[in-house]
């Protein structure tokens, strides 16, 4: 036989680990050899023992999976890195197409397929999802945001007022107003409270 197809497993529930690595180790083409409970670790481990293909979830401590997806793929453009998370939000799927993931899955909806989809991925393809395809569709009906919004945001979302968050930036209050405007229209939001739970919906900010 060939050899089995190794994977890194990095999430940072433990028995959401132990459930990946149970998984793959019934297989007889593939097996664990590493995993990581946050994304700090999981770039070191991939540095210090570069598997076939990564399991990432996007909600990890110290560095996050999106950060992680980067910096292994900043030090090895082939990486073939498997999104597997809870996050729903048409961002968060762009973000880690973007990045360089495979492909992108959801926890709920795949870990009885999972070994199929590291095989496929493994061999060079990448299949998108039905249901990750329909939430990718979403985001063309938004206008993006700019990095500066997505601070400004960020901050609303945190309780601040405009001239707290302009504060907190280093602007007047009145561009801060601007900000907010075109924050909602391009959300279609009605007011701050829509913008803040329309952004963290689509996964365009994270409140931790």
């Amino acid at each position: 036989m060939d050899r089995r197809i190794s994977v890194l497993c990095v999430d940072d529930h433990q028995i959401v680990r132990e459930g990946i690595v149970s998984i793959i180790g019934r297989q007889s083409d593939m097996e664990v050899t590493g995993t990581a409970a946050n994304g700090l670790q999981a770039v070191e481990a991939f540095l210090q023992n570069p598997p076939d293909v990564t399991l990432m979830d996007l909600q990890l401590p110290v560095l996050s999976g999106l950060e992680a997806i980067r910096r292994i793929r900043a030090a090895d453009a082939n990486a073939k890195i498997i999104v597997l998370t809870t996050y729903h939000g048409d961002e968060d799927v762009h973000q880690a197409l973007t990045a360089g993931a495979a492909t992108y899955l959801l926890k709920e909806a795949v870990l009885d397929d999972l070994a199929g989809v590291v095989r496929a991925v493994h061999d060079g393809t990448y299949p998108l999802p039905d249901d990750v395809k329909r939430i990718l569709a979403v985001r063309s009906s938004y206008g993006p945001l700019t990095a500066r919004e997505i601070e400004v945001l960020e901050l609303i979302a945190q309780g601040l007022r405009n001239r707290e968050v302009g504060k907190a930036l280093g602007i007047t209050e009145e561009t801060i107003k601007v900000h907010v405007r075109n924050i909602m229209e391009k959300l279609s939001a009605q007011d701050r409270t829509e913008a803040v739970t329309m952004a963290l919906r689509r996964g365009i900010i994270h409140l931790y």
